[in-house]
């Protein structure tokens, strides 16, 4: 998969506005059918981007929730839901709570966000005794397609935990790290950003930078090359790096971008989508399977490539999880 993406990565010109995304589509086209439980499609929007992504062989959708609800969304847009596996709750919460059962199960290998509120399916996603925990702190990822900039951006934690404490910080770091190799990124760099590059006791983000650095040092995260504190333009961009005399492999090519905190993450990839024409795909992870969370106002290439995300990220959880069953039956 790496030498493919690679390959398709030097075909990358201006005039393809989603190249990014198309790569990480063709990709997880080459895989099986992911089978997502979707969670009250009842919106033209939700439930039309479940069905085009089956459309391009990337998920297999079972649509759970009200029908009569479905139906009509699906009349309204005119779409064909005859041949889609549907699975009844009378209402938004038991759907949510229906779907991460399909999970539990073993017929669903990730969830969907439909026309409900994000609380409300993360409230069935933790919930202890008939959730989706691990050991691991659940936290969301922006893939990030910005057209002015050559590679992929995750940005972590914009959507989910407000104000994440040093521990909370370093699972949030290893589960982006573990997202970064399932998109088959060559190198991956994490940035732990701040307002400024140097440690200063007086902002508590810099102090933190550097501990998670000193803990990738250690080996309590691995998988990947991490370093701050850095300021966004330093971590980016060469030229600010150089003015600024940062020698780091990271400084000026980081493509992991970690915020101190939800409110910093959430303004980061606004102002990349508003501001620099970029497309935001989003998913959860932590989780015993990828979480498809996506706007309503996300655009159709942004859907599916949140889509394509889920399914690199599965068959690379699924991998993993054979590799270790094999080493234990050794």
């Amino acid at each position: 998969m790496t030498a493919h993406l690679a390959a398709a990565a030097a075909q990358d010109t201006q005039h393809n506005r989603h190249a990014k995304y198309d790569r990480l589509i063709a990709a997880a086209q080459a895989l099986p059918r992911l089978k997502v439980a979707v969670a009250h499609p009842c919106d033209d929007v939700s439930l039309r981007a479940a069905l085009e992504a089956a459309d391009l062989g990337l998920i297999e959708p079972i649509l759970v929730g009200p029908p009569a609800k479905i139906a009509a969304a699906a009349a309204a847009g005119q779409l064909d839901i005859s041949k889609v596996r549907q699975v009844a709750a009378a209402h938004s919460h038991e759907a949510a709570e229906k779907a991460v059962a399909l999970v539990r199960c073993g017929e669903a290998d990730a969830l969907m966000k439909g026309s409900l509120h994000t609380d409300e399916l993360m409230s069935a996603v933790v919930a202890r005794d008939t959730g989706l925990r691990t050991a691991r702190r659940i936290s969301h990822c922006f893939v990030m397609d910005v057209p002015s900039h050559p590679d992929a951006l995750i940005i972590t934690d914009a959507a989910i935990n407000i104000a994440p404490s040093l521990e909370d910080k370093a699972h949030i770091v290893q589960n982006a790290i573990e997202l970064a190799h399932a998109l088959s990124f060559p190198e991956v760099r994490v940035a732990i950003l701040s307002a400024m590059e140097t440690v200063n006791p007086a902002v508590p983000s810099t102090i933190e930078a550097a501990a998670l650095c000193k803990m990738a040092d250690r080996g309590q995260i691995t998988g990947a090359i991490v370093d701050g504190p850095l300021a966004l333009d330093n971590a980016i961009d060469l030229g600010s790096a150089a003015i600024k005399h940062i020698s780091s492999p990271v400084a000026g090519r980081a493509n992991v971008l970690v915020v101190p905190d939800l409110e910093a993450g959430n303004m980061l990839a606004k102002s990349l989508s508003f501001l620099a024409g970029a497309d935001a795909a989003g998913i959860v992870v932590g989780a015993r399977v990828p979480i498809i969370l996506t706007s309503r106002a996300d655009s159709a290439p942004t859907r599916l490539a949140s889509c394509a995300v889920a399914a690199l990220l599965a068959a690379a959880q699924q991998a993993t999880a054979r590799a270790a069953a094999k080493a234990l039956e050794v």
